[in-house]
């Protein structure tokens, strides 16, 4: 009964936050948009892609919580509302950052998502496929030595999935299934099972059963129940030969067809009593296994989920330790890295496949190297190891002696050949900032304004909307006058409502300007890819210094970089954990998420945690292995 009263009280408490909370959205929070926001950011004029005239109710403002943290952000830094607008008094501005902080985000706790089935991403499917049957399908190309060609059929026939509201591809709620899709689909899986079946002569309804047993739990991630199981093979019975096979494919081809193999979280049954469960142990190892492996869950994880063991905290790292172990974490790196950083934005001027592989394929094994050998994860921005081959090791001064030759097949070339670890000496304070200063990062955001966003965005997790459509080009140095573009820059950037986001832009930008457009150290004279080597300027004459807004001043990329490491950790260990929570949950994070990511971060900057650290963290959180009831009665 005191157990029953206490829930109550608790209850009761809970309610009365919200309601509060509700309430003071509509008396305090509202009023102030109405009046300080909505002429820039409502149904006429909606700035950054921001609409405040949506924003009727509480539950309207849950459903943005990265948005009402950048509001805090600004109010407090003085960003918003502009210089040249009406400004709120301290009391008004004071109501709203205590709302945000203190009934928003203060007054949570950590609950789960809903449960709601999602499809397969393409990278995912083709795994799935590859993992169930044995072998990839491919398609049949000529490839040459000097190129790397997507060899799978299952990536050359689906549609590229667009990113979600995540912004990773493998959050594909919002991602109909259209008919171009389906069709797809069942072309894949005929010429699946035309190959799978034609590895096995089928003679018996025994040899059949058998095959059933095997194949079905594997294809639907879980164990099916006895009656279903039976009522399959009873369709089997009084067939042989040829009758049997073709039985077989129908069935495994309507299998391979149905949402519970299309979809993920499908077949997972829940308590229409409860608002929120533990997801089953089949569910976890899916979880688990789409996460590290962006692949089906294998025999070892089936095993432990039939167990019912999954959930044991020691079986659970362990399971996590060998699967980051195993080739298939590579996943890791190319998939959640990759979209993280928009590595795919790698490009180069020259005409070079072998080049360019070896840019983009430098950041992919670096990641992977921090991933999976239990490395801090502040050595994103901060590290004394990198990989090299010989087409991109001019970048790293006398470093590169320490490749080990690479023999080429005779008669060829160029070729894209593996990459290299090494350890940064020579070049180390040019190159020791880990992703920031590789060579295909650089080039990519060709300029200070790129760079700076990049960094923004991607590293600092800042949320900046889009520039406006018709903002002018840089203009020219006038007639007689050699201005630098920095200088230039100046009269561009007067707008006050362009400085806002510029203040932050810029710094960054600027800094890493002692840097070319290839990504190289200007005034080392590297080859940049070419066998004469030529200065490409003198670092003396480029101004690399800048303010962060919060005051902060440093010389050049150097001192930034140290400022990155101490006053810009939280914001950068914060900024890990939120995208890799996201892409392990495969959705948007919800306001609830708030305390699981506060956890984390708290965890990884108090003992300089590792990716190992976080990934355990993440496995083991609420959101990650509970569930709410979108159904609950």
């Amino acid at each position: 009964m005191v157990r029953n009263l206490t829930r109550l009280s608790l209850v009761a408490g809970l309610m009365f936050a919200s309601n509060s909370a509700g309430s003071d959205f509509e008396t305090k929070v509202r009023p102030f948009l109405e009046k300080h926001c909505l002429a820039c950011h409502g149904a006429e004029k909606t700035k950054g892609d921001v609409d405040f005239s949506l924003f009727l109710s509480m539950a309207d403002a849950e459903l943005h919580p990265d948005l009402w943290e950048t509001v805090s952000l600004v109010l407090e830094d003085g960003e918003m509302p502009p210089e040249d607008e009406r400004q709120p008094g301290e009391g008004e501005k004071a109501a709203v950052l205590g709302w945000i902080e203190g009934e928003f985000f203060g007054e949570i706790e950590s609950m789960p998502g809903e449960l709601r089935p999602r499809r397969l991403s393409g990278p995912e499917y083709r795994n799935t496929l590859r993992s169930l049957f044995g072998f990839d399908l491919k398609v049949n190309i000529a490839e040459a030595e000097q190129t790397v060609a997507e060899k799978s059929l299952v990536l050359k026939l689906l549609p590229t999935d667009p990113p979600g509201a995540s912004g990773f591809v493998n959050d594909t709620h919002g991602a109909r299934l259209s008919t171009t899709i389906w069709d797809q689909y069942s072309y894949l899986a005929d010429r699946a099972l035309e190959r799978y079946f034609a590895e096995r002569k089928v003679s018996d309804a025994a040899e059949a059963e058998t095959l059933v047993r095997e194949f079905v739990p594997r294809a639907l991630r879980r164990d099916l129940p006895d009656d279903r199981m039976a009522e399959i093979v009873r369709g089997l019975e009084g067939r042989s030969g040829d009758d049997l096979a073709e039985a077989l494919k129908e069935e495994f081809k309507a299998l391979l067809m149905s949402p519970a193999f299309l979809y993920r979280g499908f077949l997972m049954e829940t308590n229409p009593e409860r608002e929120r469960q533990e997801v089953d142990d089949f569910e976890l190892a899916e979880r688990l296994s789409y996460f590290l492996w962006e692949d089906m869950p294998d025999e070892e994880l089936f095993a432990l989920a039939r167990q019912a063991r999954l959930h044991e905290r020691e079986i659970l790292v362990a399971q996590v330790d060998r699967m980051l172990a195993s080739p298939k974490s590579r996943s890791l790196a190319e998939s959640f890295g990759y979209q993280w950083l928009l590595l795919d934005q790698i490009h180069h001027e020259r005409n070079d496949p072998p080049y360019l592989h070896a840019l983009r394929t430098q950041p992919l094994d670096f990641l992977h190297y921090l991933f999976t050998e239990d490395r801090p994860v502040i050595e994103l921005i901060d590290s004394e190891v990198t990989f090299l081959n010989a087409l991109i090791a001019d970048f790293y001064g006398s470093d590169r002696k320490q490749l080990e030759k690479f023999v080429k097949p005779k008669g060829i070339e160029r070729m894209a050949m593996p990459l290299q670890k090494i350890v940064l000496e020579d070049s180390a304070s040019e190159r020791g900032a880990g992703i920031l200063t590789m060579p295909g990062v650089l080039g990519m955001n060709e300029g200070p304004i790129l760079r700076g966003t990049w960094m923004l965005r991607q590293v600092l997790g800042e949320h900046l909307g889009e520039p406006p459509p018709d903002v002018p080009p840089i203009q020219a140095s006038p007639k007689g006058m050699d201005l630098s573009f920095r200088e230039r820059f100046e009269a561009h950037r007067a707008d006050k409502s362009c400085a806002l986001c510029h203040d932050k832009i810029d710094p960054l930008g600027f800094a890493l300007e002692g840097y070319d457009k290839n990504g190289g150290v200007i005034g080392a004279g590297q080859s940049i890819g070419k066998k004469k080597k030529k200065e490409v300027g003198a670092p003396g004459d480029i101004d690399t210094s800048g303010q962060l807004p919060s005051g902060e001043s440093f010389a050049d990329f150097e001192e930034l970089h140290q400022l990155l490491l101490t006053t810009q950790r939280e914001k950068i260990v914060r900024n890990a954990v939120e995208r890799m929570l996201a892409y392990a949950l495969c959705r948007k994070l919800e306001r609830n998420d708030r305390p699981t990511v506060d956890a984390l971060t708290a965890q990884i900057l108090e003992s300089n945690g590792t990716w190992r650290d976080l990934i355990c963290g993440i496995a083991e959180s609420v959101p990650f292995t509970e569930c709410r009831n979108p159904d609950r009665k």
